[in-house]
This record gives C-alpha cells, structure tokens and sequence, in this order.
C-alpha cells in the first residue's frame, strides 16, 4: 500500500485530467464547445449488410478447387514458369514428338503434366467422398450401390494412372 502523501497525489492528478481539453486557455474552450453547440449530426438510417453463409456444395467446390491448385503445382508453375509440354526428338526418324512428363526430374514438372497429376489426386479424392455416401443410410440401395461403384473406381482408377505417372516420370521406380 503507497504512503497517504502519494495516494494525495495522484487523486490530484486524476482530479486535474478529468478536464477534456487539459488546458486552461478559454479559446481552446471555446474552440472545443462552439461548433457543437449549433451543428448537429444527421440521422442516417444505414442498413448493415447482410453476409450469408454460402451453401456447404459452394464451400466444398471451393475446398476441392484449392486442393487441385496446391497439388497440381500451381504456385511452382507461376514461379518457374515451365513450358506447358515438352519435346524431345526421335534418334530414328529425327521428327520431333511430345512430351508430356519431365523425365528423370523428380523436382520437375511440365504444366501438362502437373494439371494431370492434380485432377488424379482429385478424383481419388472424390472416389472417397463418393463411398462414404454410399453408407448413409437413409438413400436408397440402387443409388447406395451407385455411389459406391463409382467410388471405388475413382480410387482405383486415380491410384493406377498415378502410379502410372510416376513410372513415367522415374523409369526405375519400385522395380
């Protein structure tokens, strides 16, 4: 607990700031009453804006295009800027044909080759969601069988091509 004589004198000073301009100049005052005394501020009558939420498709649509970005190598493509497909030349013919992955380079990637490898990633994905509709219950069974169908050939059929391209890409991968 602080002595009574700074206890006196900080209930002075609090005493002292309670004025709102904190000088003792009259036109300051003045200056600080004067224009309030006659103006007065409008009455608006704004309405603040509604935000809805948006439905939980649009926010999965906007999930699942964010996925496709990140995993097709978006960010890489704008900052290396990679050709969009590749071309090497026949050592027969001499003719020149395309190539869609970067061989040899796994830190790599052609646009082709990286938009291609994202939309796997994505249907396997989506294979996923597909099968865990198909357990609700409350569907009917043709379209439970439906989705489920589809389900497991999105997965399998996302696994093949990806394991696929990266057989491509790494000639000697997992043999």
């Amino acid at each position: 607990m602080p002595p009574k004589s700074e206890s006196l004198q900080a209930a002075t000073a609090t005493s002292h700031s309670d004025h709102s301009s904190g000088s003792i100049d009259p036109i300051v005052h003045l200056i600080q009453i004067l224009p309030y005394s006659f103006l007065r501020p409008p009455r608006l009558r704004l309405k603040l804006p509604t935000l809805t939420l948006p439905s939980p498709m649009t926010v999965y649509a906007l999930v699942l295009l964010t996925y496709f970005m990140v995993v097709s190598g978006f960010v890489y493509d704008v900052i290396v800027e990679p050709p969009g497909i590749g071309s090497t030349q026949d050592h027969v013919t001499g003719s020149v044909r395309p190539v869609v992955f970067l061989p040899g380079r796994v830190n790599g990637q052609y646009i082709i080759e990286g938009l291609s490898s994202g939309f796997m990633f994505v249907l396997g994905g989506v294979g996923i969601v597909l099968m865990d509709l198909a357990l609700d219950r409350n569907r009917a069974k043709s379209v439970k069988v439906s989705y489920a169908t589809a389900g497991i050939s999105s997965v399998v059929l996302a696994y093949v091509m990806s394991m696929l391209f990266i057989r491509i890409k790494i000639p000697g991968y997992l043999h």
